[in-house]
């Protein structure tokens, strides 16, 4: 079935088409290299993997219950509305919710798949373009199992949102070459992983949380690059172009903020716009889940070098200053052992059902 006749509401145009402007930039010294940043790039060969083969696309997804949501998690819950609703329509607004965010998601993934493009042929070091390369691989594998989940298990998307899209935007027609960084790699994918990681490590489904942790494990690879790369370059800028990045993160930030809303889903159920946003501000599990979404971007924009004035403000105003002295990097450090763990624990697990199966006909031998 065409993709167009899943959405559960119009698209519109299914063609986006994004002015581009800047320069392509070539290097001839070949020899010469970031140790860190070529090692960051050995390690993108080296942990490619198939989602189509990695991912037991096998297990069975209830599109009605797909994340085991807790009814406390949902905006409507404790309102009129709610108590209206029978088991039936909460099933159906547990898998609208779940197609809004795995959809904004896939079209996040396919961002970022362009701005890597974008990067690959607009970064003047040939080390970042090298890592850029394996990145754009990284995020088309992403798209493809986002799209595939939605697609074959929940059967439903929806379009992106609208300031996702406008971030995206303003991402791809900046001219300098560090934008695409700074808006894709550490504000889109920083907020990205941070909303994985609280369904990875919430949900009980098993499908989900795959997709979920083996993803994880390459933008864990991404944000780093992204650090690298503008932590060096913003130590040459200007106070006055510091400011300039500072002003596009402070917007970003509060786009995003903003984003996480879901109001789409709730006017699809017959609520008005004005009385969706009021639902959602006043939910308090969405007031935590939008503060949390910041627990990586903040200390990568203070560890990068923009951190003055006017930005920390912008970040109390949030409440989220504090996130600032996180540790990133063992954030990181856990987002790639909980993939590994994980594919140890299937790997067990599956070798023990191959034992078991072996004895089991040992024995049907012996009977016979």
């Amino acid at each position: 079935m065409p993709t167009h006749e899943l959405y559960a509401k119009d698209p519109g145009d299914p063609r986006w088409q994004v002015p581009a402007s800047g320069a392509a930039r070539f290097s001839w010294e070949y020899d010469d290299g970031r140790d860190r940043l070529l090692a960051l790039y050995q390690k993108g060969k080296d942990k490619q993997w198939d989602g189509q083969k990695r991912i037991d696309w096998d297990l069975e997804v209830d599109p009605y219950d797909p994340l085991g949501t807790p009814d406390e998690s949902m905006t409507l819950y404790g309102t009129p509305h709610w108590a209206k609703m029978t088991d039936r329509d909460k099933g159906e607004l547990r898998k609208h919710y779940a197609s809004w965010q795995f959809s904004q998601f896939l079209h996040g993934e396919q961002g970022a798949m362009v701005c890597a493009a974008r990067i690959v042929e607009s970064v003047p070091d040939l080390d970042a373009k090298f890592y850029s390369a394996t990145q754009t691989m990284d995020e088309a594998r992403h798209a493809e199992i986002y799209a595939r989940f939605l697609q074959e298990k929940i059967g439903m998307l929806y379009p992106i949102n609208d300031n996702l899209r406008s971030l995206l935007g303003d991402t791809l027609r900046d001219s300098r070459w560090d934008m695409p960084y700074l808006g894709m790699q550490v504000l889109i994918e920083g907020l990205a992983l941070a909303a994985f990681g609280m369904i990875r490590d919430t949900t009980d489904k098993p499908l989900p949380k795959q997709i979920l942790a083996y993803v994880m494990q390459d933008e864990a690879r991404h944000v780093a690059f992204g650090r690298m790369a503008l932590r060096d370059y913003y130590t040459q800028l200007s106070d006055a172009e510091l400011r300039e990045r500072e002003e596009f993160v402070i917007e970003g930030c509060y786009l995003m903020r903003d984003r996480l809303r879901g109001v789409e889903v709730l006017e699809n159920f017959g609520i008005p716009k004005a009385e969706a946003e009021e639902y959602s501000e006043q939910s308090e599990f969405l007031r935590l889940f939008r503060q949390l979404l910041f627990s990586r971007i903040v200390p990568c924009v203070k560890d990068i070098g923009l951190w003055g004035e006017r930005l920390q403000r912008a970040y109390v105003d949030m409440g989220v200053f504090g996130m600032g002295d996180s540790n990133l990097d063992l954030l990181m450090a856990q987002d790639e052992e909980v993939a590994e763990r994980l594919d140890a624990e299937r790997f067990a697990a599956e070798e023990r059902e191959r034992v078991a199966e072996v004895a089991e006909m040992i024995e049907e031998g012996e009977d016979s």
